[in-house]
């Protein structure tokens, strides 16, 4: 793959964009910095408006607000040039089902402007590559979901594009091609390409991305690496579940006042869907056993405790409030 820009510069940078539908905000002010040849995640829930993002970046919505350039191309001034260099991948497969793989990739191809033997031969490739050439003829109303998605993606990379956009490209996958598709991402990735990938699947920005965006309600609330992300919520979770049900507000409160007294900032402790279990950042476990000691004297029997080192689950709970799958809007929707 070939670079567009200098070594140092940007291949994307999006500042303060904004879209409305209707009276909703599905995206209120995303600024993103993505460098070249890395993995950058936009993580979080349905209707968050990572899909609305992804489709003013490639110049598919223009924006209410902001900008946004691509390799230095500005995607409403120069919405040619910024198609030129990249490739998108939804949520759902944007081929025809009623033709075959072959066909399907023959025609993209030749919109791109290949020969016709060019295209064949492209196929051809693109076909073996995702493991697809034994039903390169059959149509792709006999696909399986995950033959689809690969398909997809082999169709975004007909034209080598330095940068790919992949809209949950493993959602409703099975395990094993969730995990081919991971290596086909970090193959890409070592030939050259940038990749702009949205996902709700915290283990798979992890896994992935270099950087993560996490976005809630239409904003950036956090970016930074895992590890950054992880630290800034604490060195250490911690997780406690409480035998009474009507206890688990009274324990909250003093977990919280107890690790900020502890900690000397303030400490959010946070009730987890999980009945009776609460969660909060932990800088020093050396403090575990006085706070069971202040439970206890407080009439809060505890039935388990665990600490740990946080994952991206605990990272995104502590972040927004809430898990990576709970909200959906109708304007995110609208926009898939």
């Amino acid at each position: 793959m070939t670079s567009y820009a200098p070594a140092d510069a940007l291949a994307i940078e999006a500042d303060g964009l904004v879209k409305v539908f209707g009276e909703q905000r599905a995206v209120d002010g995303v600024s993103l910095a993505v460098p070249q040849g890395a993995v950058y995640g936009v993580l979080g829930p349905n209707g968050a408006g990572k899909t609305t993002t992804i489709r003013m970046l490639a110049t598919l919505l223009r924006p209410d607000g902001g900008s946004a350039r691509i390799f230095g191309h500005d995607v409403m001034a120069e919405p040619t040039a910024v198609r030129s260099l990249i490739g998108v991948t939804g949520q759902y497969a944007s081929v025809d089902e009623k033709l075959s793989a072959t066909e399907n990739l023959m025609i993209f191809s030749r919109l791109l402007g290949l020969s016709r033997f060019d295209a064949r031969r492209k196929s051809a490739e693109l076909l073996e590559e995702f493991g697809l050439t034994e039903a390169a003829n059959k149509p792709l109303e006999n696909f399986s979901g995950g033959m689809r998605r690969r398909l997809d993606l082999a169709a975004s990379l007909i034209s080598t594009p330095p940068l790919l956009f992949l809209d949950e490209p493993t959602t409703g996958l099975d395990p094993r091609t969730r995990a081919q598709m991971w290596e086909t991402i970090r193959r890409l990735v070592r030939e050259g390409a940038t990749v702009l990938l949205t996902t709700q699947y915290l283990d798979e920005a992890d896994q992935l991305a270099d950087r993560i965006a996490v976005i809630d309600r239409g904003k950036v609330i956090a970016d930074g690496t895992s590890d950054e992300l992880k630290a800034s919520v604490g060195v250490s979770a911690l997780q406690i579940t409480v035998a009474d049900p009507e206890r688990t507000e009274t324990a909250r409160t003093l977990i919280g006042e107890f690790l900020s007294h502890a900690a000397g900032k303030l400490v959010e402790a946070s009730v987890t869907p999980e009945a009776r279990r609460i969660t909060a950042p932990l800088d020093d476990p050396g403090v575990t056993a006085d706070l069971l000691i202040r439970l206890r004297d407080n009439d809060v029997r505890v039935d388990e405790i665990t600490v740990s080192k946080p994952s991206l689950d605990e990272v995104f709970f502590a972040i927004t409030g809430h898990g990576a799958e709970e909200t959906d809007t109708d304007s995110e929707r609208s926009a898939a």
